[in-house]
């Protein structure tokens, strides 16, 4: 009968063999587990990292979905508003800017028409191209009628301005002969050499002058001499004392 086997190392060599299975034995061996046990750690870090990195962030990354279309539709609604308010903003200004300057035009307007009116009512001295009419008459033999044809002719060619000697000739003027052989304008009496300005075009009103027949013409059958200037400017600044009615008032314009 044979005796069995025993197993245990009995000398050096035997000895380094068990070691080195031992060493093997320990050693991790690369199977398919082991390498998913590998790629299961290295995405749970990742996603550990993620976590952490979005739980750190504040403000919108952390919102949820519907949270950022509800903030989205505000601020929407927010400049939807801010550009309503803009486009006010600037139709008042172009309402004001408008308003400003329609009132700028309606006073100008208005400043121009009293102006004219003040020109035409003799309350407003004026200047401007015109004729110097001017009559000597050393006999005095020159009449009332002669200087009221003249502003008539003068404002038949278009005269906006006459004044006689010191006295500004207006729709109510009027020309008499005096005692002593002078000529009153509205109370006013006027003596040689008679000066008459009148501001409108230069040629037609020289022309109106000097026609045959006319004032130049009659002045020198009289025995007296007409001469005509026609000059740039004209000034022409004796004024109408307005003095206020006594008895008449204006009537109120009825409003529809």
């Amino acid at each position: 009968m044979s005796e069995p086997h025993d197993s245990t190392p009995t000398g050096p060599r035997d000895a380094r063999h068990a070691w080195a299975r031992l060493r093997r034995a320990g050693s991790p061996r690369p199977s398919r587990s082991n390498l998913l046990a590998m790629l299961l750690a290295l995405a749970l870090g990742f996603a550990i990292i993620a976590q952490v990195r979005q739980t750190s962030l504040q403000g919108l990354e952390t919102l949820r979905e519907d949270e950022l279309v509800r903030i989205l539709s505000d601020v929407d609604q927010d400049g939807d508003q801010l550009s309503g308010e803009v486009r006010d903003l600037q139709s008042s200004l172009e309402l004001l800017k408008s308003r400003t300057t329609g009132e700028q035009e309606a006073q100008r307007a208005a400043q121009e028409r009293l102006d004219a009116l003040g020109i035409l009512a003799g309350t407003a001295p004026a200047k401007g191209p015109g004729i110097l009419l001017r009559i000597e008459d050393p006999q005095r033999l020159v009449r009332q009628n002669l200087l009221l044809d003249a502003v008539q002719e003068l404002r038949a060619a278009g005269a906006e301005a006459i004044q006689v000697g010191d006295v500004r000739v207006v729709a109510s003027t009027w020309f008499a002969d005096t005692e002593g052989g002078g000529i009153s304008v509205s109370g006013s009496e006027v003596t040689p050499p008679y000066v008459i300005r009148a501001i409108g075009d230069p040629n037609t009103l020289a022309g109106a002058m000097q026609i045959p027949g006319g004032v130049t013409a009659t002045a020198r059958r009289v025995g007296a001499e007409a001469s005509v200037d026609i000059r740039d400017e004209v000034e022409v600044d004796a004024l109408l004392s307005v003095t206020t009615p006594q008895y008449a008032r204006p009537v109120p314009t009825s409003t529809p």
